[in-house]
């Protein structure tokens, strides 16, 4: 596919505020392999393949396993998640598809239970942040394959 826009040269003013929002979500307490978990069940719930190809760059860079990376869209039906990253991806998938998902109690309190409100606070930020960059990736079509891996983000 072309890309259709460079949508950094075309408005680099908005491109510089989700960079300044990705940048606080680099600088949050977040473990940066959760963030990479988050950031790829995102972009497979959109289909975004600019990110798909960049986070699981990133990811095994930063020590991700080939086999956690495969099973994450059927994360539920493993053993390889912790309890924490179990509870981040729930929360990333009802976020990413908040139209089609209530935000329930129940869910809430699961996120809770492994995360404090500054954390809950940060996660949701990342979730908002990537689903983001998910939509420019699609609409734009970057020229997917082209990035270099980023260990630390």
């Amino acid at each position: 596919m072309n890309t259709r826009i460079d949508y950094r040269k075309a408005a680099p003013d908005a491109f510089k505020a989700m960079l300044d929002l990705e940048a606080g979500v680099r600088r949050s307490g977040l473990e940066h392999e959760l963030l990479e978990l988050v950031k790829m069940r995102a972009s497979q719930i959109n289909g975004c393949a600019y990110c798909l190809d960049m986070h699981s760059k990133d990811a095994r860079a930063a020590g991700e396993t080939e086999q956690r990376l495969y099973l994450l869209p059927a994360w539920r039906e493993t053993a390889f998640y912790s309890p924490r990253e179990r509870a981040a991806l729930a929360w990333t998938e009802a976020v990413t598809q908040v139209s089609m998902n209530e935000l329930s109690d129940t869910l809430y309190a699961d996120l809770q239970a492994h995360f404090d409100e500054k954390e809950i606070v940060e996660l949701t930020l990342a979730i908002i942040a990537i689903n983001g960059w998910n939509r420019l990736a699609i609409a734009f079509r970057p020229d997917v394959g082209s990035h270099v891996a980023q260990p630390n983000g």
